[in-house]
């Protein structure tokens, strides 16, 4: 069997032999002597390493700038480094932690210590490898799961079409180019990796209703008479309607997004499409990018009633305004790339599906990369977690640590740290000397001894101890929990000293925290959750144009009286449900108390149309209950304009369409500003 290879880097050659002497029996080493005769062995054969044991103090490049170089040239992701050194302030240990270093050895050397934390580290790694394998292969067949059965629907409808069955392939690999494009050419649409991906799936159903139309229509060889094209414009809002019927998974993000394609890939960008003459970016990006992939395919493909155009052809009319009106930026992203679109197209690569190789590649990008759209997302998860730690030691006032009894490094949560008067890290040079700092004289062999006597199955113990605070000494019940993993016994790993389980108080938290922000009914933001949203959306993006619509149902009182508060909440379910169809997932949707509703969107272009489509979706009938809605709408009309000023004035319209004879919306202007007395309350 093959020896697991280690690259020793020292200047003292002594170091190196005494290292290789201890490993030479199970592994097989190869020695540097310096930071740059590292660099060059690694750039030749980096492969071939499982582990680099570095020194901090060499001549010509020191530790931390080989680990800057591996870290550059992503070595660091495939390659554990274990630190080795007489350095010991926590300076050089931090900074070698955050440039990527896995471990740390002390000189000089415990024979047992060192074969102890190579054997753990390279078998963290082996696992680590085989875990990003097992992730790959279970994102990959749910991957292709979700796709074939997309795929298999969508086919369907091709094959009653009498379309090529390439169509559905071209509009999602189109579709993908574009996305990814748009993602670099500009933040305006701010897609994260899984919308994205919800957007490629979803291309697939943008004609599924089509599965309704005459088949004499679809496939008339000839040019459609004005009554055959109006029944064929009504896919559209079939196969909207269709996924809105659904009686589950409506709510599902993937189907979310498809309902926005089905019903809204016919629309242009000037507002001359169908079924509902959006404008501009009142488009989903998801159904402007298929539309224009959508008119792509149809141009250069072969169709019963028209023969393939050349794709440079193709790009020419579509860029000239020949095929419609499309998003000037999708139209630059065309423009730029279209010899790209081509060769994508021609070798009919499926970026829609990807394979198991890159599924692979994507699972191991999320566990090592240090920068991009998904590794920024998980630090800023993980930052996040972090602040919801130091939370709750603070506001539960206990004195949170964590202790490694390999390297006497303590850490104390920031709230105990100020109340014992003590850094939150603290190490010595001699070992087993911090938790005499944290405890005293006299618990550091009894905690040791009950570190080695517990076990899985009995992890935790605690005791009562008095500490030193600020001069005060007080009693405190301290509860500890052993950490380790299968191959390191307790008394070489660690522990952590917490009131409760962390883990149970986050997710406890998470809910709870999510149930306070929305109502239990419908589902949707409440006030508070609203404000919240609201206010950190006029924050970051300041610049961008937005409009506050308040409504409430007229007569609602009679809903509960005549037929039952069954009945009342079965209709502000019915209110919820048309909200979240009639805009867009970016837009904010939320019940504020009773029959009263808001949504807060983003514009472009005129406001009345967007909110007369809004209102004249949200008014119909629910059984034999006759549903209109008073609304009342503000325009925020300069930067700096706060929720509660765009609220407020949101209301008086509210209140002036109520006293107009309800059942219609109005716009704020300061005619109205006198209607309500302006208060601190929203």
């Amino acid at each position: 069997m093959q020896k697991e290879k280690i690259l020793i880097v020292d200047d003292s050659e002594m170091n190196r032999s005494i290292l290789a002497d201890m490993l030479n029996d199970e592994y097989e080493t190869m020695e540097a002597e310096n930071g740059a005769e590292a660099i060059a062995i690694l750039q030749k054969q980096s492969s071939v390493f499982s582990l680099v044991l570095l020194d901090i103090v060499m001549p010509e490049k020191d530790g931390f700038e080989v680990l800057k170089v591996m870290n550059k040239s992503r070595w660091i992701e495939d390659i554990p480094v274990i630190m080795v050194s007489a350095e010991t302030a926590p300076s050089q240990i931090e900074r070698a932690y955050e440039l990527g270093a896995t471990d740390f050895i002390i000189r000089p050397f415990d024979s047992s210590i060192v074969h102890r934390r190579v054997n753990n580290t390279i078998l963290l790694y082996a696992k680590q490898k085989k875990l990003v394998s097992i992730v790959a292969d279970q994102v990959y067949e749910k991957e292709q799961n979700s796709s074939l059965m997309v795929d298999i629907l969508s086919h369907i409808v091709e094959f009653r079409n009498g379309e090529s069955g390439l169509h559905i392939q071209h509009v999602k690999t189109i579709t993908d180019f574009f996305l990814h494009r748009l993602s670099k050419k500009t933040n305006r649409y701010a897609l994260t990796d899984n919308e994205i991906s919800l957007i490629i799936m979803a291309s697939a159903l943008h004609d599924i209703g089509k599965i309704a139309i005459d088949e004499k229509i679809l496939n008339k060889p000839g040019r459609l008479t004005d009554e055959e094209f109006a029944v064929m414009k009504k896919h559209s809002v079939i196969g909207a309607q269709m996924l809105e019927d659904l009686p589950v998974h409506k709510n599902n993000p993937l189907v979310k997004t498809a309902y926005e394609i089905c019903r809204w890939h016919h629309e242009r960008y000037d507002g001359k499409g169908y079924p509902d003459g959006l404008k501009g970016d009142d488009i989903p990006i998801s159904a402007q990018i298929v539309a224009l992939a959508d008119v792509y395919d149809a141009l250069t493909s072969e169709r019963v009633y028209k023969k393939a155009i050349p794709h440079d052809k193709a790009v020419e009319m579509i860029l000239s305004g020949q095929c419609g009106c499309f998003n000037p930026v999708l139209l630059e992203c065309l423009s730029e790339n279209k010899d790209i679109l081509r060769k994508a197209l021609a070798e009919q690569s499926n970026l829609g599906t990807p394979t198991r190789r890159e599924i692979r590649n994507y699972a191991d990008a999320v566990l090592h990369s240090k920068s991009g759209g998904v590794s920024e997302r998980t630090l800023r998860l993980l930052d996040y977690e972090r602040m919801k730690n130091n939370f709750y030691a603070a506001m539960s006032e206990e004195i949170q640590f964590e202790y490694s009894s390999a390297t006497d490094m303590l850490k104390i949560s920031p709230w105990g740290a100020n109340k014992l008067g003590l850094p939150e890290n603290i190490m010595t040079p001699e070992q087993n000397t911090n938790l005499q700092i944290l405890l005293g004289d006299g618990w550091k062999d009894i905690l040791h001894k009950r570190l080695g006597e517990s076990s899985v199955e009995c992890p935790e113990f605690s005791f009562e101890h008095k500490f030193m605070c600020r001069g005060e000494m007080r009693w405190y019940n301290v509860i500890i929990r052993a950490i380790w993993t299968d191959s390191i016994p307790p008394k070489l790993s660690g522990l952590i000293g917490k009131a409760v389980d962390i883990h149970d108080t986050q997710t406890k938290f998470m809910e709870l925290q999510e149930k306070a922000i929305r109502d239990p009914l419908t589902g949707l933001l409440n006030r508070a959750g609203a404000r919240e949203q609201i206010e950190r959306r006029i924050l970051n993006y300041p610049e961008h144009k937005y409009a506050l619509a308040c409504f409430d149902v007229d007569l609602f009182k009679n809903a509960n009286d005549v037929y039952g508060h069954l009945f009342g909440d079965k209709v502000l379910l019915h209110i919820a449900q048309k909200m979240t169809r009639s805009v867009r997932t970016s837009d904010i949707c939320a019940r504020i108390g009773g029959d009263e509703f808001l949504i807060f969107l983003e514009y472009d272009t005129d406001i009345n149309p967007i909110v007369g489509r809004i209102f004249k979706q949200l008014c119909g009938n629910v059984d034999s209950f006759a549903l209109t809605v008073s609304m009342g709408v503000c325009e925020m009309s300069r930067a700096g304009e706060t929720y509660k000023e765009i609220f407020h004035k949101a209301d008086q319209a509210l209140y002036f369409s109520k006293n107009s004879g309800r059942a219609q919306f109005h716009i704020y202007d300061d005619s109205m500003k006198d209607i309500l007395v302006n208060t601190d309350e929203t």
